[in-house]
């Protein structure tokens, strides 16, 4: 359903756009769809799924994708309660932000940092490459401090861990470092929504065949 409901939004996207808007639009489609299907699931709302306030929900799909049906957004205007490494994450974002999309992308990624994926799992996104793309035009600055190309997560928290002045890793160098894989290894795979529109597909094949 993620899968569709992105389709959908990507479709009600205001008009011809640039890539980068373009771009963008997809982005935020990704986030959307993952916040809806959590929240039709029950396991989160999508304020809750996307720490943007129902107001904040509303203005975007007003402003980006104007004809999609905002049922399952919820009503309430409650601001998504922060936990003290959401907060930290997102004003580390916040300190090279360098769009004026920037901001709110800072607060979706620092919650849904706290997802147990990969980063760009979290956010619904396709692959990593767009993550990579997505960092280095929001926050050209964090991007490149990534020169060696660790995992995402691991990269914000060991920035966020010299900030507050000491090491997350024990080892001299990441040469010697015995989980230099769980750093550094591949972050491939489907992305959370392909999977699960392939456990949907597989699933009505197998209810045909036992039609």
């Amino acid at each position: 359903m993620a899968r569709v409901r992105h389709a959908r939004l990507m479709r009600t996207a205001l008009g011809e756009a640039d890539a980068d808007r373009r771009f963008d639009d997809h982005v935020l489609a990704c986030v959307l769809s993952v916040g809806l299907e959590e929240a039709g699931q029950g396991t989160a709302t999508v304020a809750g799924a996307t720490g943007l306030a129902a107001s904040e929900l509303a203005l975007l799909l007003a402003t980006r994708f104007p004809a999609f049906d905002r049922a399952g957004l919820g009503d309430a205007e409650i601001a998504p309660v922060l936990e003290a490494e959401e907060v930290m994450l997102r004003d580390l974002l916040l300190d090279h932000a360098a769009t004026d999309l920037a901001p709110l992308l800072a607060r979706v990624i620092a919650r849904r940092a706290l997802r147990p994926d990969h980063l760009w799992q979290d956010l619904g996104l396709f692959d990593r490459s767009e993550l990579n793309r997505l960092l280095a035009r929001h926050f050209p600055t964090l991007h490149a401090g990534n020169a060696a190309n660790m995992r995402w997560k691991k990269y914000f928290y060991r920035r966020l861990c010299e900030a507050e002045g000491f090491s997350l890793c024990s080892a001299p160098s990441c040469a010697q470092c015995a989980d230099f894989a769980e750093c550094f290894g591949a972050e491939d795979g489907e992305s959370r929504m392909a999977e699960r529109r392939r456990a949907l597909d597989r699933a009505d094949v197998a209810a045909l065949a036992a039609e």
